[in-house]
């Protein structure tokens, strides 16, 4: 589905909650906490330097941190690390490595003001209602706390090369409900208070884009 106001791209329905709780059962092996810790370390070293810029310090929530591969990387920079995911499996994991990590959905947390980064790395596209993420990610940010956000980016000459090929993953992507263009995030984390400050090609997925915005 395409709104014919904002150009919004959507799928026409989500998963119940039934669906919701078999899908989050289980967890690949590449999303278990330390899986290919040393590849992904280059990955997330080169995420964390470029949000440190603006936020040097504090508690780094990662929401769905799959891996852990971003918040064992910004321990190094000095940040209070802190996980949030949907898969029961993957919290335990997290924690039996030692850092804090809670099965919960993000929009439940009652902690304003608690961190100074909040990071969805391709997680806003898998919320069927984005916006309420972003709502809550206001409310537990520090007043100059900073999101890092990552997602495929469908508006860009490497999407439609993929569409021209017929070869494009992303349409065959179940547990993907959006799809945004670099123009549509930054109006939808306008709408959300949020000020975009930096945007960047992702290397975690293909044709992928990463933004790092402000709480205002």
């Amino acid at each position: 589905m395409r709104c014919a106001a904002c150009g919004h791209v959507f799928t026409d329905g989500y998963f119940s909650d039934e669906v919701c709780a078999e899908v989050f059962s289980s967890t690949n092996p590449n999303q278990q906490p330390g899986a290919s810790f040393e590849q992904n370390r280059y990955v997330s070293a080169r995420i964390v330097e470029r949000v440190a810029r603006y936020v040097p310090k504090g508690r780094w929530l990662d929401v769905g941190f799959g891996n852990g591969s971003l918040l064992f990387t910004a321990e190094e920079w000095g940040f209070e690390p802190e996980g949030l995911d949907l898969r029961p499996s993957t919290a335990e994991g997290m924690r039996r490595l030692g850092v804090e990590a809670r099965c919960a959905d993000l929009t439940t947390l009652d902690e304003p003001g608690r961190y100074s980064v909040i990071s969805m790395a391709d997680v806003l596209e898998h919320m069927p209602y984005p916006g309420k993420g972003l709502v809550a990610a206001h409310r537990l940010l520090r007043e100059d706390g900073v999101i890092f956000a990552s997602m495929p980016h469908y508006d860009c000459a490497a999407w439609r090369l993929l569409d021209a090929g017929n070869v494009n993953p992303y349409w065959g992507e179940l547990e993907h409900f959006h799809n945004f263009s670099r123009q549509r995030l930054y109006d939808f984390l306008d709408e959300h208070g949020f000020e975009p400050l930096n945007y960047s090609v992702s290397t975690r997925y293909r044709v992928c884009m990463e933004v790092i915005a402000r709480r205002v």
